[in-house]
């Protein structure tokens, strides 16, 4: 057999890990590294040399630079990024910094060795116009001193080493990435995830066969295998053994299913004490081991060589999905999703503890899940509890089926629960049993890391990713600002899962007497491709977001609210409660309710809870204060004085004074402020609890497991009239509302005759959307949501009694609206996120990250007027 000099020499790495050169002055490492790895990837020694001192061979820099490259490792290794240090590194001690830096990262280093003969080097060395030729002797300890590493190597910390002897090996290499075990997000499932089983056999074809496998059965038989007709994946979270009936059992079909690619499976603890038994090592067989144990004895040492192997070969955690899920048994902080070390496996096996013992002598396990905010979401066990509930995006499923609870499965991506109950209690636990949570829904209040960027070297604003606009920034005073709002003002945070966005008003008549017309909203839907809009009443109130679930216990369970806080809430467009307290709240809701009782939403829309986005009316039910102090002064005070003032004037004029073109001056002004009063009166109207409020919802906004933002705004208001139908006691309103193709030269005019017709009744005026809501969004993320068409008396109330006259006019007409558009569409995505958020079952602090940036993008410098 003849060796083929050409051959390629193949060097396999994680394709995240610590890659450290180990060579010789003049070994070719600089070389090496430009030709294997992307310039980004490789820090030299000499680049930070030059970096910290101007000059690369200045060695007295040397350790300013390298404290500067350890620096930038760890940067890169923190964020995931693998990385080749390019430096001589013949020396113990200089590698076992950088071997230090890769375990405080958990992930491998692997040195890549280029064993150059001392005189190549020598030679290479004296070419080298650019760098100070170093003397002999030099070259030739650093020769010694790495080839007296070369055995010691993996000793040191190595987990791979690579030696390249002579340039032809070099020339030869090969650098071959290989896919870390844990990393198998290129599977996307679906799968099911499947809590601890300690031995219960029966109740796993039971779970099995309620998520839909198809149980294979062997000749005696016993289950060996279990498919699932639509090619879904089980994945098991460890804690197979121990305690239960049937260990061997369970072992059997995990272990087929797995064999045959139906299912994937970690390590818990207890498989690891299980193969220290079954190895001859020294345990104490508490915990139910004692029962593995006897229980094994009656299997064939072939089968228990075959457990021992098959719990030896399982993975740490494993990274699913894109990223998206994390499967390990007792959890798993972000900093160590894919990551590859003792201290990974150790965590992901047995969490961590405080330290303590509880009263049952058990160690008081420390509550990870409770600071995570991971964007993967973690699925564990380890940790019995009565049942699974998620807490900040992580859910344990171990619900103690071996203590007499249930043997749960979490369907991803579908995030559904499926439980089976146990047949009996086959173990008594230790300790009883202690939800992790409260409700359903992780009630942890809004946190400032959650919405301020507090990393060290953080710059005080946070960039939220929204699937409508990209990442939205939220600058620091913004932040600081709303933070003020949602801590001093809020409803309880529990409630708050969505905020509404602003809305820009059309583009600027040109038309005498008018800021705002419908023609210019028609003109810019259509140069935006958008064919057919839906004009909807504007109602003159105060906007409100109100959460109505079916009652109290859906209430908790939904979003884990405490008891006696009612079914629901109701909230202003700043997150404030809209009633003064909770008896009116609730007499509110009961209306409510009953409505889409009798209307049979509950069933017709699979849920328990809906939120709404509405107008609830009258102003001068929330805005009273306002009223007295800036509207209802400056009317009284107009008034009052402009007819005595023109009384003044015309008894002037009968006298002969020339005062003519003032009097008509004060005329008009004096016609001016009537309408205003006139303006404003027409939105008030007395209130005594419920009695004369209207609510008109317009849009629904989100049920349980999902959000209709993706449905037409004829079928969000077809359901608000079902609603008005329904309800008996008048509270609720409809909305009119005219569509309109913005191609139709007759629609459109049918279009501005309705607005006409609205407003010159004393109306607000309408705003105009797209018809398919956000389907007509998706081509161009441009297009507004929505834009307001205000009627001329509205506008007197926000511009002023004599905001109509030309010269007020031309100046008004000087509006800038770019601000107001880009806000608009910013607030609707992150609305849109939020709800996305909140239908998909996120954790709270997501859906606040959301929500927050809504009403910090509020404070932004905007004229109020638009």
């Amino acid at each position: 057999m003849t060796h083929d000099a050409s051959a390629r020499r193949a060097l396999t790495m994680p394709d995240l890990c610590l890659v450290v050169l180990i060579g010789t002055t003049g070994a070719g490492k600089s070389t090496f590294a430009r030709t294997h790895f992307k310039h980004t990837q490789v820090l030299s020694s000499d680049y930070f040399r030059g970096l910290v001192a101007d000059d690369e061979n200045d060695q007295s820099a040397s350790g300013d630079a390298f404290e500067l490259l350890h620096h930038v490792a760890r940067m890169r290794l923190a964020s995931g990024r693998l990385t080749v240090v390019d430096a001589t590194n013949v020396q113990r001690e200089a590698r076992a910094q950088l071997v230090r830096i890769a375990r405080d990262h958990d992930v491998f280093p692997v040195a890549i060795v280029l064993d150059i003969p001392q005189d190549e080097c020598q030679a290479r060395n004296a070419e080298r116009p650019d760098r100070m030729h170093l003397p002999p002797q030099v070259i030739q300890r650093q020769h010694r001193d790495m080839r007296r590493s070369l055995r010691g190597l993996q000793r040191e910390g190595f987990r791979k080493v690579h030696v390249l002897s002579g340039t032809d090996e070099v020339a030869r290499a090969e650098i071959v990435h290989e896919r870390r075990y844990n990393d198998l997000r290129h599977l996307t499932g679906p799968f099911d995830v499947i809590g601890d089983i300690h031995g219960c056999r029966a109740e796993l074809e039971s779970l099995l066969v309620e998520l839909g496998y198809a149980l294979t059965r062997d000749e005696a038989g016993r289950p060996v295998d279990a498919a699932h007709p639509e090619g879904r994946t089980a994945v098991f979270v460890g804690d197979l053994v121990d305690r239960g009936p049937d260990t061997p059992g369970v072992l059997r079909l995990v272990m087929g299913m797995v064999g045959a690619g139906h299912a994937l499976c970690v390590p818990g603890n207890h498989e690891n004490k299980l193969v220290r038994a079954l190895k001859g090592r020294q345990v104490k067989t508490t915990h139910g081991l004692a029962e593995s144990l006897e229980q094994l004895g009656a299997e064939s040492e072939e089968f228990r060589a075959e457990v021992v192997d098959f719990c030896e070969s399982l993975i740490s955690h494993y990274v699913l999905d894109g990223g998206r899920l994390v499967v390990c048994h007792a959890g798993l902080p972000e900093k160590y999703h894919g990551r590859m070390s003792g201290r990974v496996r150790s965590f992901a096996l047995y969490g961590d503890t405080t330290g303590e013992t509880d009263e049952y002598g058990l160690p008081v396990r420390y509550p990870w899940a409770d600071e995570y905010r991971g964007k993967a979401t973690v699925v564990y066990g380890h940790t019995p509890t009565p049942r699974a509930v998620w807490v900040n995006n992580t859910i344990c499923l171990d619900t103690g089926a071996v203590f007499g609870g249930a043997l749960t499965a979490l369907r991803w991506p579908e995030r559904e629960l499926v439980a089976v109950p146990a047949e009996q209690v086959w173990y008594e636990p230790v300790r009883p049993l202690v939800s992790a949570a409260p409700g359903g829904r992780d009630g942890r209040a809004l946190d400032l890391g959650d919405v301020l960027d507090l990393a060290p070297g953080g710059i005080g604003r946070r960039h939220i990713e929204t699937a409508g606009a990209g990442l939205v920034t939220v600058r620091q005073e913004n932040a600081a600002a709303a933070l003020e709002v949602m801590s001093r003002f809020a409803i309880d945070p529990r409630w708050l899962v969505y905020l509404p966005p602003t809305m820009a008003p059309c583009a600027t008549s040109t038309l005498p007497g008018l800021l705002e017309h419908p023609a210019e909203a028609f003109a810019q839907f259509r140069a935006d491709g958008v064919t057919r809009v839906i004009c909807e009443e504007k109602h003159m109130g105060s906007r409100a977001i109100a959460l109505v679930c079916r009652d109290e216990a859906v209430a908790r369970e939904a979003f884990g609210v405490d008891e006696g806080m009612g079914a629901g809430a109701v909230w202003t467009r700043t997150g404030r409660g809209f009633f003064p307290d909770q008896t009116t709240t609730d007499g509110f809701l009961d209306r409510v309710r009953g409505a889409i009782d009798a209307a049979g939403l509950w069933a017709e829309l699979d849920t328990d809870w809906l939120l709404f986005d509405a107008e609830l009316m009258p102003w001068s039910a929330k805005a009273q204060e306002l009223l007295r102090q800036q509207y209802a002064s400056v009317g009284a005070a107009a008034t009052a004085a402009l007819p005595v003032a023109g009384a003044a004037l015309a008894r002037a004029l009968e006298r002969g004074i020339d005062v003519g073109d003032l009097a008509d001056r004060i005329a008009g002004r004096t016609a001016n402020a009537r309408a205003f009063v006139d303006a404003y009166g027409r939105y008030c109207w007395p209130t005594d609890g419920l009695t004369g409020l209207r609510f008109a919802p317009f849009q629904v906004l989100a049920g349980r497991g999902g959000a209709y933002l993706d449905r037409d705004h004829e079928w969000h208001l077809a359901l608000a009239d079902r609603l008005v139908a329904a309800d008996p006691s008048g509270l609720l309103a409809p909305t009119g509302r005219l569509v309109v193709d913005v191609t139709d030269d007759e629609q459109v005019a049918a279009g501005i005759a309705w607005w006409t017709e609205l407003t010159s009744t004393g109306g607000e005026g309408m705003v105009v959307k797209p018809l398919a809501g956000e389907a007509d969004r998706v081509a161009n993320r441009r297009v507004q949501p929505g834009v307001k068409c205000r009627g001329p008396e509205y506008l007197r109330i926000i511009y002023g009694a004599d905001y109509t006259e030309p010269a007020n006019l031309d100046r008004l007409r000087d509006r800038g609206l770019g601000h107001k558009r880009s806000m608009a569409l910013r607030e609707h995505a992150l609305g849109a996120e939020a709800l996305a958020r909140l239908a998909s079952g996120e954790a709270l602090w997501r859906v606040h990250e959301a929500v927050f940036a809504v009403l910090a993008l509020e404070s932004e410098p905007v004229d109020p007027r638009l």
